[in-house]
Formats: structure tokens, C-alpha cells, sequence
């Protein structure tokens, strides 16, 4: 590139994306600078043009859905659920679902905390902005024409990302779709959810067409937006719009839509057809998902990529899921909750509540759906880590090399080759590099079959969580998988529900369905972490007891850990919650966030969401 059309790139990454002044209550909060003294070449620049694009490809694709949260902008607010213990142990997470205290318009800080966008996360406009300057000025430029369709598909899809990102916490928000100009000033207050859902739709299929038949390789195009990739968004974005959170059923002022369902089905279809002739597919494993990257990955659809060696491009994910004996420091994010546990069914598919399912609480991972193992590690279970063989976890409090009172770890984001003193994240380096899948074909199937079970199709809707089922290693039984005990729509619904519970369990996803279905309010009960603990303290000294120098192996590895009295003989387990905290209590208000005062009061006009101190804005409008 020339040296000094990088200079100007840089310049203007930074000078274009700053935002007037925000002190007063101003009608420039939305405005940004004109493009004026920017060389027009850049547009005529391919190299300068991809660099643009990899900024907005930082700043809008979503990171492991726990991690890297800039300072200050509690974004993980919006991951509080009933899947992790972490729910209620954090601060923000206990407000959010009504445990000990309410959240307060400010403490939600998605949009507006900082003037300038130069991260994940800042602001979510300054990231639409980047969007908006794309899709303007590439067609003025001298690029070939197939080079302008590969550059806007990407922009429209990352903008109708953004867009709905906003729009399934807040509903209407202003749509600022131009670059601003401040000689010619476009005033906006918020557009009403109807309008948000179709300009997602509309950037969606334009990015479709935009990236209609284009092929990236792997390597250095890994992570790069397909026509795929915007299928899947759209019919997530109608699934969003059909469902009870902006479709409630019991609304007197917002008649229910069931013609939302029909246009979500045919969005869901058209996705999974898509996919499927992109030559997307379930991966044979269910452990393996994340362990699988570039085009080997057959399941994934919108990725982030990392890396463990390049500067700045690592996580700790794998520090914050693995033991203390492993190399590292787990975190309550990845500890799951008693509600999580329980969701598993019986290998047939059979809920552990239905009588005669087999459940035993003594042994409670015994003939579980597979998936059970492959994420949750328990006292007693094979989990090799650091390139080790017949490894078992134990994890009753005073377990040497162990720390803390957890007793279930997340087996999920590991990587078992992984050496122990290579798992710390530190100075820019180490880690798993891990790849981030933010949406992967086991979405589009169960999208697909949400959709086709509230359209009446159960055919369809069994077909799909049938065959994610049967991937997971669930048996056929008695019961058709389980499906089976789901005769009416209302019980498909539960079970569909339930499968994501476990299917997409510590990947972000069941907050945000919680909200989508009304769900949250529905939640009773205290959110619980499994302990272990011996049942006399003289057990240690014969359970660590070496039995073999050579290996190192103990007493404790030899036990059979499937024989309910050798487990009664040693251990007690419990379901215990933390300190000084209650149940759910969800307020109506939290299916959609307030705006904050920083936000809020950078213009006139702007209203507050209803539900809040002032607020006269309705989403569902």
C-alpha cells in the first residue's frame, strides 16, 4: 500500500470516528465528522479499503460471550441467566435477574459510555459508523465492480449484526444509515421496532446478494462474512421479531402477529437451505466444535479468530475453565448452576423428572445425554488436560492442587493437548487461541425448528432437533429420542427451549432467549452450585494416597466412580447458593434495558424506554 494513503488510513480511523462535543444536551451526539480532507483514493484502494473493513470487523463481532469486556461498560449484564453460578455471585449479574438490588439506568452502558469507538464494545454507533462510510463511498470509487460486491456484502452484514445487537436489548433505537456531515445535520430520535427489524432485513438480503457465489479460503480470510452468514442473520432477526418479546400474546395494546411466524419459517428455511448447499453440516462430535477451526469446522458459520502467538489476539478462556492442577484459575462463568445440570436428559432423551427416567442424584452424570460429559466435568470424571492420559478431575473441597469449593468444572472451552504452564493469558500472549464461533449451524436447525413448531409443523421441528439429538449420542429408547413425550406445540416450545438450554450451554445464548420467549420473569427459585465434600475428614489421607510412584497414580483413581455405594462411602454432595443472595425476581421492565443518562441526554430527541424513571417510549411501537 502506498505509504501515504496508510498514513491518511490511520488519520482517519481515528479523526473520522470522533464525535462533537456531548456536555450539553445536543442533537450531534449521532453526528459525525464529514469525510472532508479524507483523500478520496482510499475508496479507490483495496488494501486501504480492507483495513478499514478489519476495524469493523473488531469492534462488531462478538468475543467469547464472557470475556474481554471493556472497562467500565458492564456488558456482561446482558449474559446473566440461570446457567452459571457466576449469575449469582457478580454484582451486575445479581441486579439483572433481580437478585439483591435492581439495576438503575445507568448501570447498562452499551451505548454512548465514550466518545470514541477504538474497541469492543465503546459504542456501538461509532461501529455503525465504519458500516455507513463503507457502504457510501466504496461505490464512488475506482475498484473493480466484483471487488465493490465482496467489500458492501461484508458492510451490510456487519451493520444488520450491529443493528440487531442494539434492537434485542433496547428495541427502537435511532437508525443513523448515512455518514453525518455536520454543514448538513440528519436529526433522529428513536425508530420504532418495526422499522429497526426491516432495515436489518433489508442490509441482510443485501449483503446476500453482495456475496452471492463468493468463496473465501481459509487462512487469511478465515472469519470473513458469507451469504451464509447474513441467511442465518436474517432469519434470526425474524425469529427475534416473531417471538413473544416484541409478538406477546397478552398485550391489549400490541395485537399478537401470527404472520410473524410464517415470515420468520420462510427466513429459517431459506437460511438452513442455504447453509446446507454451502456445504454446512453438523460436526460428527459434539466435544469437538470448538476444537476444530478454519474449514475442517463444518459447523460454523460466524467465527472470530484468535491466536495464542500473534500480540494482542488471545484470550483466557481456558485459564478461567480449567482446575487450579491444570494451570488454571476458574472463574464462576464457567461453573454451572443446578438449573443447568438438571436440564440434561436421560441418554433416551428422557427429562430426569419424568418418572421412571433412572435419574439418581447420587450419581447424577450415570446415562445422561452425552453432552452432559463432554462439558461438564464432576468428581470422578476422565478429564486429560496438558497433553495427559487417563486424567481424572476431583473436585470434593480439599482435593489436593485443587482450590475453592466448586464441585462441577466446564469441560467445553478446553483444549486437552494444551501444556498447564501455556494456559495463562499474560502480556499479550498464551492462551488456547481458541476460536470464538458466534453462530454455527446447530442455531440455524434449532431457529428452523422454533419456527416451524410455532407455524404448527412439528414434522419439521422434531426432524431437526432430532438430528442434533442423534450427533449428540442421544439414544433412540422408547421414545423416539425423547420427542416423543412432546405432543403439543406448547410442550415442543419447552422442549426447543430446553435443547438450546444444552446444546448452546456457556455460549452466550440462554440470557438472550430467556428475554426473546418472556421467559425470564417465569424463573423461580435460587440459582445453586453443586459442592462435594468428604464424608469424613480421615478420607483424604486414604483417598490421596500414592499407589503407584511410577505414574503417581492415587487410591482415589482406582475408585469405581459409577458404584453407588463406593461414592455414598466416601462423598456428600449439595446444591449450595451463595451468601446473603435470593431468588429470581425479575421485573417486567428488564426485557428491555433503559437507555443510560450519558446517552440519554446527548439529544432532545430522545425518550426514555417505558418501565423506567421518565420513560415514554414504547418498543414494541
Amino acid at each position: 500500500m502506498n505509504k501515504n494513503i496508510y498514513i491518511k488510513i490511520i488519520t482517519w480511523s481515528v479523526s473520522s470516528l470522533l464525535l462533537f462535543s456531548c456536555t450539553k444536551k445536543s442533537d450531534q451526539f449521532f453526528q459525525l465528522r464529514d469525510r472532508g480532507g479524507i483523500d478520496a483514493a482510499i475508496w479507490s484502494n483495496e488494501g486501504a479499503i480492507q483495513y478499514h473493513l478489519n476495524e469493523a470487523y473488531d469492534v462488531i463481532i462478538p468475543h467469547f460471550a464472557y470475556e474481554l469486556f471493556p472497562s467500565g461498560t458492564n456488558r456482561e449484564i446482558h449474559f446473566a441467566s440461570d446457567e452459571n453460578f457466576w449469575s449469582a455471585t457478580n454484582a451486575n449479574a445479581r441486579k439483572t435477574i433481580g437478585v439483591n438490588g435492581s439495576l438503575a439506568a445507568n448501570d447498562i452502558r452499551y451505548v454512548g459510555f465514550k466518545y470514541q469507538g477504538a474497541n469492543y464494545g465503546d459504542n456501538v454507533y461509532f461501529d455503525i459508523a465504519r458500516c455507513n462510510n463503507g457502504i457510501k463511498y466504496i461505490p464512488q470509487g475506482t475498484i473493480p465492480a466484483e471487488s465493490k460486491r465482496r467489500f458492501l456484502g461484508q458492510y451490510f452484514a456487519l451493520r444488520a449484526m450491529a443493528y440487531l445487537d442494539l434492537t434485542k436489548i433496547y428495541g427502537g433505537m435511532p437508525l443513523v444509515l448515512e455518514p453525518q456531515n455536520p454543514d448538513n445535520l440528519t436529526l433522529s430520535g428513536r425508530a420504532s421496532a418495526k422499522q429497526m427489524f426491516e432495515q436489518i432485513v433489508k442490509d441482510c438480503d443485501s449483503a446476500m446478494v453482495n456475496l452471492q457465489g463468493v468463496a473465501w479460503t481459509d487462512g487469511s480470510e478465515r472469519g470473513k462474512l458469507t451469504r451464509t452468514a447474513a441467511a442465518a442473520l436474517k432469519a434470526k432477526a425474524l425469529l427475534l421479531w416473531a417471538s413473544p418479546q416484541f409478538n406477546p400474546t397478552s398485550s391489549s395494546a400490541h395485537p399478537y402477529d401470527a404472520s410473524r411466524w410464517q415470515t420468520a419459517f420462510d427466513a429459517c428455511k431459506e437460511a438452513y437451505d442455504i447453509a446446507v448447499a454451502d456445504g454446512k453440516s453438523l460436526m460428527s462430535s459434539y466435544a469437538s466444535i470448538f476444537r476444530t477451526e478454519g474449514s475442517a469446522n463444518t459447523e460454523a458459520i460466524i467465527v472470530r479468530s484468535y491466536s495464542a502467538t500473534v500480540a494482542k489476539r488471545g484470550h483466557s478462556v481456558e485459564s478461567r475453565s480449567r482446575p487450579l492442577s491444570a494451570g488454571g484459575s476458574p472463574n464462576d462463568i464457567y461453573y454451572a448452576s443446578n438449573w443447568l445440570m438438571n436440564a440434561y436428559t436421560m441418554k433416551d432423551g428422557t427429562p430426569i423428572t419424568t418418572t421412571g427416567s433412572g435419574y439418581d442424584a447420587l450419581l447424577f452424570w450415570k446415562d445422561r445425554d452425552p453432552r452432559f460429559e463432554a462439558t461438564i466435568a464432576y468428581n470422578g470424571s476422565s478429564w486429560n488436560l496438558g497433553g495427559t492420559t487417563n486424567r481424572k478431575q476431583w473436585t470434593y473441597n480439599t482435593a489436593i492442587g485443587e482450590t475453592g469449593t466448586r464441585g462441577v468444572y466446564c469441560k467445553k472451552f478446553s483444549t486437552p493437548e494444551l501444556a498447564n504452564a501455556s494456559v495463562p493469558y499474560s502480556n499479550d500472549f498464551g492462551g488456547s487461541g481458541m476460536d470464538w464461533i458466534e453462530l454455527r449451524f446447530a442455531e440455524v436447525m434449532l431457529n428452523y425448528a422454533e419456527a416451524a413448531n410455532e407455524n404448527n409443523n412439528m414434522t419439521i421441528a422434531k426432524d431437526m432437533v432430532r438430528r442434533i439429538r442423534q450427533r449428540a449420542g442421544i439414544i433412540a429408547g422408547a421414545n423416539d429420542y425423547g420427542l416423543g413425550l412432546a405432543t403439543t406445540k406448547e410442550q415442543m416450545r419447552n422442549l426447543i427451549l430446553n435443547e438450546r438450554m444444552v446444546e448452546f450451554a456457556f455460549e452466550g445464548k440462554r440470557a438472550e432467549d430467556l428475554r426473546r420467549t418472556r421467559t425470564y420473569h417465569l424463573l423461580s427459585g435460587t440459582l445453586q452450585g453443586m459442592q462435594v465434600a468428604l464424608k469424613s475428614s480421615g478420607f483424604k489421607a486414604v483417598l490421596e494416597r500414592v499407589v503407584d510412584p511410577v505414574t503417581g497414580a492415587t487410591y482415589r483413581d482406582g475408585l469405581d466412580m459409577n458404584n453407588k455405594d463406593t461414592v455414598n462411602k466416601y462423598f456428600t454432595y449439595s446444591y449450595l447458593a451463595p451468601g446473603g443472595t435470593g431468588g429470581f425476581n425479575i421485573l417486567p421492565e428488564y426485557y428491555f434495558y433503559s437507555l443510560s443518562n450519558f446517552f440519554l441526554f446527548s439529544s432532545p430527541l430522545l425518550e426514555q424506554t417505558i418501565g423506567w424513571d421518565g420513560g415514554l417510549f414504547d418498543p414494541l411501537n
